[in-house]
């Protein structure tokens, strides 16, 4: 005879990102996914598909939506494609660091913003991870913002993220993430904008012996809960699986943090030609060139982040 506690026995979730297995945002949501059943008695096991297993990022956000996948992890210029208004974090120079990032999901802009993709959505934001500063690996060494000017520049195909490239007179090209590597190992393109976490988890370093400290872009990703699995869950449920998440984020946020620190010693000890920029000249350039409303964000998003102690 089935016990009662084996027939309701352990629901079964998707987790995906487009992550490598080596990266906090898959080891954290193991962590987390282990965290969770734990926390339900066993009542949920939530399988972890990393590295583009379930597909592109696209392919996943379009999966929360269908409820084909229960939880992402995912960039905000993603919900930008539901609620344009949440994309204005993407904007260059908008953050300081790491610490005004975090700042920032404790405000209530941000409780607006997330709102406002909710909203639109269904879908949750439960959490919010630091994924890295975004920096440049070139060919050339590159120190003011005119460097760049005609140097074929791979960008995800996002909006805010073509702002600095674009200011700067880079010619960008929208190549897939998983294909970054072979584009610049065979010149299709010169040049690509990502953390050091990611350069190295990518192995960039291997094709490209500039990084160049742009900054450009204090980067994080949401994690997120599809409207239908969200419904299902009782407000206990919901609780313990926001308090995991969140937790879940701040760890990953402390040892992004702490590798970056060491990645740039470490890319100069393998030799790598690390560059520090006019960043003043950058910033100014973006913002003499770009202007918000051809993004669809608000300038007062914009600024009253930019205000956050």
């Amino acid at each position: 005879m089935v016990s009662a506690f084996a027939a309701q026995a352990e629901t079964v979730l998707k987790w995906a990102h487009v992550y490598e297995t080596s990266e906090p945002f898959h080891t954290e949501s193991v962590w987390a996914a282990e965290e969770i059943a734990k926390r339900t008695d066993g009542r949920y096991k939530i399988e972890v598909y990393p590295a583009s297993q379930l597909g592109k990022e696209a392919d996943i956000n379009q999966g929360l939506k269908l409820g084909t996948v229960d939880i992402i992890i995912s960039g905000s210029s993603f919900a930008a494609r539901d609620f344009k208004p949440i994309g204005v974090t993407y904007f260059p120079y908008i953050f300081r660091d790491p610490s005004h990032l975090i700042a920032y999901t404790k405000s209530d802009v941000f409780k607006r913003l997330a709102k406002g993709y909710e909203d639109k959505t269904g879908n949750i934001i439960t959490a919010v991870s630091y994924y890295g500063t975004r920096q440049t690996t070139s060919n050339t060494a590159v120190e003011k913002c005119a460097d760049l000017a005609g140097v074929k520049m791979r960008v995800p195909d996002v909006p805010a993220y073509l702002a600095m490239p674009r200011a700067c007179g880079a010619n960008t090209a929208p190549i897939a993430f998983a294909e970054v590597y072979l584009a610049l190992q065979n010149g299709t393109v010169d040049a690509q904008e990502n953390p050091l976490t990611t350069i190295e988890a990518k192995k960039f370093f291997e094709v490209q012996k500039n990084i160049i400290l742009t900054g450009h872009i204090v980067d994080h990703l949401n994690t997120l809960i599809s409207k239908s699995r969200w419904e299902s869950l009782s407000e206990e449920d919901r609780k313990i699986f926001v308090e995991v998440m969140q937790e879940a984020a701040a760890r990953t946020t402390k040892i992004i943090e702490e590798r970056e620190v060491a990645l740039v010693e470490d890319f100069k000890k393998r030799g790598l030609n690390v560059v520090e920029v006019d960043k003043a000249d950058f910033e100014k350039t973006v913002l003499e060139k770009v202007t918000f409303e051809e993004f669809g964000y608000d300038k007062a998003d914009w600024e009253a982040i930019r205000a956050i102690k």
